[in-house]
């Protein structure tokens, strides 16, 4: 009995040590690999793309082989809502290839997290990155990140159907432009999806969204999108979608006279009439067009014209050359009109 009461102090000394290594080793391990995480904004509408990218960093000393070891991903993600409940992968059996990172280096992957991740639904979520070594036999994240899904607001809704396809449930698409506001701007973005098998097609941001103006919609012969939205004072976007969520067509237009406007023709397409097709990310040509800040052009035969103060030369004198001397005689009087 005496060894046996002796033997127990020794043991949570013992567990104690260990707790203390581990400790001082953590640190030094979850070192090794440096996982950064970064999405551009934190309030997203609901099915919009989600995209979060991951810097990698190896610290190790050592080229690390990141790959699938044993059911366990090298690659994936963290994700649960700020109470605490998981939101597990749409797929969980997903594969990547493996990657090869030398010492010091870094690699960036920049991932859909809609396209891998059910969160439909409205409110918080709490995401980290996560990669496992397995060289290292470890798991490293990222510090955590969270983000908002919210509905904007609906401006427009129309059910149609699909052409070429039968009567049934997948040949109708509801089609949706929703209006969603930051803090800094209005965004303006269209939706497609069959609302009988809750099939999302797209969730497209088509651009800045003038609040205070309503966007111009309309569908041509064949049920494709036509949206015209003022992005900017005098400066409009056309977007043409079909009906599978594919962007067929954007165009940028500068409507400095008058606003631009869709219309029909005879053949049920669907044109712009007004303003100006431009690209915006061509550069600018250089201005003809005189600046205030510059100097105004001379006014022809400036000279001419007297001054109030000047004395006035009679039409009967000659006028002065460069050869000739001025004569001694006094000046005659002119005639003042």
């Amino acid at each position: 009995m005496k060894e046996a009461s002796l033997t127990k102090p020794d043991g949570r000394v013992f567990l104690a040590a260990i707790l203390l290594l581990l400790a001082f080793v953590s640190p030094k391990v979850s070192a090794q690999v440096l996982v950064d995480l970064s999405i551009k904004r934190s309030l997203f509408i609901a099915y919009e793309p989600l995209l979060a990218t991951v810097k990698i960093t190896n610290l190790s000393g050592n080229p690390l082989l990141l790959a699938d070891v044993e059911g366990k991903k090298w690659f994936g993600f963290q994700i649960e809502t700020l109470d605490g409940r998981p939101i597990p992968p749409s797929d969980p059996d997903y594969e990547l290839e493996p990657m090869r990172i030398g010492p010091g280096e870094s690699i960036s992957r920049t991932i859909n997290l809609t396209q891998l991740y059910p969160m439909g639904d409205f409110g918080s979520y709490r995401i980290r990155a996560s990669i496992y070594a397995a060289e290292l036999a470890s798991y490293f994240s990222s510090p955590p990140l969270t983000v908002e899904i919210t509905e904007g607001r609906t401006l427009w809704q129309q059910t149609v159907g699909v052409p070429g396809q039968p009567d049934g449930g997948l040949s109708s698409r509801t089609i949706t432009l929703l209006s969603h506001r930051l803090p800094d701007r209005t965004d303006l973005y269209l939706r497609i999806a069959n609302k009988a098998s809750g099939i999302v097609y797209c969730t497209h941001r088509l651009g800045d969204f003038l609040s205070y103006g309503k966007p111009d919609v309309m569908l041509d012969a064949t049920n494709t999108i036509h949206v015209l939205q003022n992005a900017q004072p005098r400066l409009f976007v056309y977007s043409k979608v079909g009906l599978n969520g594919k962007i067929l067509d954007r165009i940028s237009i500068d409507a400095p006279k008058g606003k631009p406007a869709l219309q029909r023709t005879r053949e049920g397409s669907v044109v712009v009439v007004g303003g100006r097709p431009f690209d915006p990310h061509a550069s600018p040509t250089p201005s003809t067009v005189a600046k205030l800040s510059d100097r105004p052009v001379p006014i022809p035969f400036a000279s001419a014209v007297p001054s109030p103060t000047a004395k006035k030369r009679s039409v009967k004198d000659p006028p002065p050359t460069s050869n000739s001397k001025p004569e001694a005689t006094p000046a005659k009087k002119t005639a003042v009109d």
